[in-house]
């Protein structure tokens, strides 16, 4: 590895304002967020996310970084790659460890070679695949970067992948009503009618910053996320504590969403947000309410970017319901170097196959827009 090169297992020895000058406002990739999740256990050696970001650095200043990981299993990825763990193990091979270039937990699109400029950037997506060769692992994979980071990935020979999300796009709308009057018909009855059966319920909804959240509501939301982890017989990734946490460190970048119903509160969804996009994350209900879900997670957070100016709303990993309520598809992507020549082949193959058809998937969500021609 190059000298102006290095690799970290700890955030707390870096200077937070330096690795956030480099993230570009994201609070996904700010400081705070990644050691927060180190901090708490939640994206920690012991969890099987064992941190050892790249660092350049330049006369002793902070030029460059990956959030990088090297992982014992594939979860809280939102990339899958279990037919290829499986398909490693089925000759002999091990998959695990392998590199991560991600957010942990958080399929949100953005930076992942943060970079003061195009230089760095390029150094950095060159470098990895050497970094993945020095520690021995079986692959790298780069999840979820933005477009320069994805030329730059490209340009470095990582085989590309590509994935569908569902965005909100804020095209001025002066409130909720504007947004609706864009849409057909149907769509704008349909939503109308899940927010009216919301309020006949008797729910009323309260938006929150980190700053006014309490620890009462902090309580009752983490309550609400095990329980949706429960349903799914899943174990939650996050804690109490890094709840706590992401809001007293990033109070002016958590929404909290809590819905109640004669005085008690019965589900809560969590967002993030900065002058760019609101980003959806979790939600959970103690009580069924039908639309309720439409409303804390999507309604709440589409009038909440209205108000702000918020340019989009990201409505997470997977989910073509959000396109009848008004998100519209986005392609993703990530990149990914095998060691073994023979599975770098096969995976290449299989990306080209299984592109064609997200290429097709799009054309066909996009005849079918739900706004009005």
């Amino acid at each position: 590895m190059p000298e102006s090169l290095r690799l970290a297992d700890r955030l707390d020895d870096i200077d937070p304002a330096r690795w956030d000058a480099l993230a570009g406002g994201n609070p996904t990739l700010s400081h705070a967020f990644l050691e927060g999740l180190h901090r708490t256990g939640c994206a920690a050696p012991e969890s099987g996310w064992s941190p050892c970001h790249l660092l350049a650095e330049e006369g002793g200043e902070l030029v460059g970084a990956v959030p990088l990981y090297a992982k014992s299993h594939s979860w809280g990825e939102y990339v899958f790659d279990w037919a290829w763990a499986e398909a490693h193990e089925r000759h002999g091979l091990a998959y695990y460890p392998k590199l991560v270039a991600a957010v942990p937990f958080t399929p949100v699109p953005g930076p992942r070679l943060l970079a003061r400029d195009e230089a760095v950037r390029r150094r950095l997506a060159h470098a990895l695949p050497g970094v993945a060769r020095e520690l021995g692992v079986s692959s790298l994979h780069v999840l979820f970067p933005d477009e320069a980071d994805a030329a730059a990935l490209r340009e470095a020979g990582l085989l590309e992948r590509r994935g569908v999300q569902f965005h909100w796009r804020n095209a001025g709308y002066a409130d909720f009503e504007g947004f609706l009057a864009a849409l057909s018909h149907d769509k704008r009855k349909k939503i109308r009618q899940e927010r009216r059966r919301v309020a006949e319920a008797g729910v009323t909804l309260r938006r929150l910053t980190g700053r006014d959240a309490r620890a009462a509501d902090w309580d009752f939301f983490t309550a609400c996320y095990r329980r949706t982890y429960r349903a799914h017989r899943s174990t939650p990734y996050l804690t109490r504590e890094f709840f706590g946490l992401l809001a007293a460190r990033l109070p002016d970048n958590v929404l909290l969403v809590l819905a109640e119903r004669e005085g008690r509160p019965v589900a809560a969804a969590l967002d993030l947000f900065c002058p760019e996009a609101v980003y959806g994350r979790y939600w959970g209900a103690m009580e069924f309410v039908p639309g309720l879900h439409f409303e804390a997670c999507y309604y709440q957070a589409v009038d909440f970017a209205i108000e702000r100016g918020i340019g989009r709303v990201e409505g997470g990993a997977q989910g073509e319901h959000k396109h009848a309520r008004g998100f519209l598809p986005e392609v993703t992507r990530s990149f990914h170097w095998l060691a073994n020549p023979a599975f770098e082949r096969a995976v290449d193959d299989y990306l080209a196959r299984e592109g064609a058809g997200i290429s097709a998937y799009v054309d066909e969500l996009e005849e079918r827009s739900p706004f009005r021609r």
